[in-house]
């Protein structure tokens, strides 16, 4: 995994010739090698060269036949094969979703039966979309309606491209519908968040002692961009990162302070620079500095 400072989020005018929609095979652009994530819907569509797809904490099967969605925001990978062949398509929200007017950060709470083209994309991390030939042949003549119709844009070729894109979405939710029907009725996207923020709480455990930690590296422990992980915290936790940080911290120092360790050895196991910026952050917390509270918690 690349060094969470290099991950690269991409918006549609670095990957994509138009701002709304834009579907390309191999030869038009190198498909990109590293982690990475965007501002963008993205499908990709496996035309031969087995390979895998990394998409957030998973890892997936991408055989031939086999159809990738992915949300914008989300941390992926997919290795192709040198002799591999694919199909790779960007459109915007807006797009997509002409009828929601939802936040980005927001779009795994939309119901299914208000959104149900999400579907594919708000489970990708549970299932792999492998079509037979008689469904994929249908998505091939799709793409192809599609790349003539993106080549030569008229008025209401949008309109014929969002259909054809609807199409095949709709293509995928009717071979996939009992599945992904049970992956919404047990909010299997709510579990893959609880598994998110476990992700993000056992880093801040793990590195509690190390002042340099930052949401970036919490982020990327978690596969999420760092301002999705902003935007979990406030709505999981009320807290930013920060704030949830300095509340772990605060709680293992008061913990410490109940033995006889040295303040400026506490002050450095719970992430603190120095002894007096520890000094300042826990009188701000408390009320009173940390040998008062030591004194007070221990009778004297």
């Amino acid at each position: 995994m690349a060094h969470p400072s290099r991950i690269q989020t991409y918006g549609m005018q670095q990957r994509s010739d138009r701002m709304d929609f834009y579907i390309r095979d191999k030869s038009a652009r190198p498909a990109l090698t590293a982690p990475h994530r965007h501002e963008y819907f993205q499908i990709q569509i496996n035309l031969g060269g087995d390979t895998v797809q990394h998409i957030g904490g998973a890892v997936r099967p991408f055989p031939r036949n086999t159809l990738a969605f992915i949300l914008p925001h989300r941390l992926h990978v997919i290795p192709h094969p040198e002799e591999g062949n694919f199909v790779v398509i960007n459109f915007s929200q807006e797009f997509l979703l002409q009828h929601l007017q939802c936040d980005p950060m927001d779009i795994e709470d939309v119901p299914v039966a208000e959104a149900p083209e999400l579907a594919p994309f708000r489970f990708q991390e549970h299932l792999d979309f492998t079509l037979d030939d008689t469904d994929f042949a249908e998505v091939t003549a799709l793409l192809a309606q599609m790349r003539e119709m993106d080549r030569a844009r008229q008025l209401g070729s949008g309109a014929i491209l969002r259909g054809c894109l609807l199409q095949l979405i709709g293509t995928v939710c009717n071979r996939y519908e009992a599945q992904l029907l049970a992956l919404s009725a047990n909010k299997a996207e709510r579990r893959g968040r609880r598994d998110a923020m476990s992700r993000v709480t056992d880093y801040i455990r793990e590195h509690i002692a190390d002042p340099a930690m930052t949401l970036t590296d919490a982020a990327a422990a978690a596969f999420l961009s760092p301002n999705y992980l902003t935007h979990l915290l406030r709505k999981e936790t009320g807290s930013t990162f920060s704030e949830l940080v300095l509340e772990r911290r605060m709680r293992l120092a008061r913990t410490h302070l109940m033995s006889s360790k040295p303040l400026s050895h506490i002050a450095e196991i719970c992430g603190f620079a120095d002894e007096a910026y520890f000094s300042r952050r826990f009188r701000k917390a408390h009320g009173m500095p940390p040998g008062q509270f030591r004194r007070e918690r221990r009778g004297g």
